[in-house]
């Protein structure tokens, strides 16, 4: 079986171009796009994943049309509610990372209702990333560690990324998890979100197991291979 990220980032980039590229509008392309979350949640517990964070709504993004917004944020009231049977049936946890003083009322209450009731499940914790930005959750962190001698609380720090796959054809991060990904592979497609695929999705874990992770360290194979001693100093090598 292949080997499959631990903790899995997913940057759903694209719902948008996906619409306006079939000449529908936008709101139909993040229609389409949760649909894709769905089954990109069910694969990945099945695979193995353990931990999968979602970026859905960045703080950046309320500069978008408030229609659009609203748009969003009642999509995913409304599926919260009706995928709360099925996460709990799969034993998948559930918690929303990011603000959530600028969100509407009911989605909050949704949001608070279902990591309550997806609390105990253990196959797999889902992060959905709404009203987020990596650097306020850091300054915010290093401003609460302040008064807990220095210890940063992890809830607003989350398990090391082990992948970062981005869809879209952008080549960049967004704001989205850079404490977290210091260590991170990183995988970028020019696929839209809404069309990707299972098929997408085993080719990045492919290439994902083919890499060598290091964390700064030397291959294990070549660890014996490297000379203990120090080099010599250039007026011990001249003399020689």
């Amino acid at each position: 079986m292949t080997r499959v990220p631990q903790h899995l980032a997913l940057i759903m980039d694209g719902n948008g171009r996906w619409a306006t590229g079939k000449g529908r509008p936008r709101w139909m392309g993040h229609v389409r796009g949760a649909h894709t979350a769905r089954e990109v949640v069910t694969y990945c517990a099945q695979r193995g994943v353990e931990q999968l964070t979602l970026y859905a709504f960045s703080s950046d993004n309320w500069k978008r049309p408030a229609d659009e917004v609203g748009f969003l944020f009642d999509l995913f009231a409304s599926h919260l509610e009706r995928q709360l049977a099925k996460l709990v049936k799969n034993g998948i946890r559930l918690s929303v990372i990011g603000r959530r003083d600028r969100l509407p009322r009911a989605l909050c209450d949704s949001i608070e209702a279902t990591e309550a009731k997806t609390a105990h499940g253990t196959r797999m914790h889902l992060r959905v990333a709404v009203d987020y930005s990596s650097r306020a959750a850091i300054h915010e962190a290093f401003a609460m560690a302040e008064g807990r001698g220095g210890v940063l609380p992890d809830t607003h720090i989350l398990p090391p990324v082990d992948l970062v796959l981005r869809t879209g054809g952008e080549r960049r991060l967004s704001d989205f998890l850079l404490w977290e990904s210091a260590y991170a592979e990183l995988a970028f497609l020019d696929v839209n979100f809404p069309d990707l695929s299972t098929a997408d999705l085993d080719a990045v874990f492919a290439d994902y197991a083919k890499r060598e992770r290091r964390y700064g360290a030397v291959p294990a194979e070549r660890a014996t291979e490297i000379e203990v001693s120090p080099p010599m100093s250039p007026a011990t090598s001249a003399h020689r």
